[in-house]
């Protein structure tokens, strides 16, 4: 499987180039299934995920044209029938992981089964991830919380740790937690972001000092590229690699 792994979904002409070049024909001509499940943990979640299968989102994602779109909620899927989805997931060219709370999602890709189809679909089928759907597919990921994480059940450490940021230091609970491990390396998005203010630089450092794993610092206008099992950074912004 292929994998197009984003900060903030296809954000400008370099990162729709490459998912185009991922799907191997236009996006007019590809099926996809969009994912909203990791949006339900936020204030508003019903709404948001609304905004981002209509293609109103934040990050264009949905509204690129696909010749179909469907959805595909994970939190339902347990309750169904495998032949029931199953088969649309494996004809579908592009799988679209909206953005949230990355541990909930990587939680209900487990629980649901998608984890261990992943690996199994056609070399040709795309995975695109928008920042918590691209941090889940990573073997490990970290991500910072307010207080404990609800509504997940996925093995984690966690840890209090202070971050500096432009409006003075803040204290946040660092969580070490475990992906669907479909690449071989982390992403952490929304690199210098004036809306993620602990996103910086220097705190995505100390963040990849707990992946056990390469791992891609992006900005919203880079991705990761994972074509023959390979990443490869496109970017229109900034990035960093740290080495684990």
């Amino acid at each position: 499987m292929k994998a197009l792994l984003t900060s903030a979904g296809i954000k400008n002409r370099t990162i729709e180039n490459a998912l185009v070049d991922l799907l191997g024909k236009p996006i007019a001509e590809s099926d996809a299934l969009i994912i909203p499940t990791a949006i339900y943990p936020f204030p508003g979640g019903p709404a948001l995920a609304y905004r981002a299968v209509s293609g109103q989102g934040r990050f264009r994602l949905a509204e690129l044209g696909w010749k179909s779109l469907g959805i595909l909620e994970l939190t339902a899927l347990s309750t169904i029938d495998e032949q029931a989805w199953v088969p649309t997931v494996r004809e579908a060219d592009a799988l679209l992981f909206w953005g949230g709370d990355p541990m909930f999602l990587a939680g209900w890709m487990h629980r649901s089964g998608l984890a261990d189809l992943l690996p199994t679909l056609s070399s040709d089928s795309v995975y695109v991830g928008v920042s918590a759907g691209a941090m889940a597919a990573a073997p490990t990921f970290v991500e910072t919380y307010t207080e404990p994480p609800r509504g997940v059940d996925r093995p984690s450490k966690s840890e209090q740790v202070v971050f500096a940021t432009p409006d003075g230091d803040v204290d946040r609970l660092l969580v070490t937690a475990q992906g669907v491990g479909l690449v071989d390396f982390a992403v952490i998005p929304h690199l210098d972001h004036p809306d993620h203010p602990d996103a910086s630089l220097a705190n995505a450092e100390k963040w990849a000092a707990h992946i056990p794993h390469p791992t891609y610092a992006i900005d919203d206008n880079s991705a990761v590229v994972v074509n023959n099992g390979k990443p490869q950074v496109v970017s229109e912004g900034h990035w960093k690699l740290f080495h684990s």
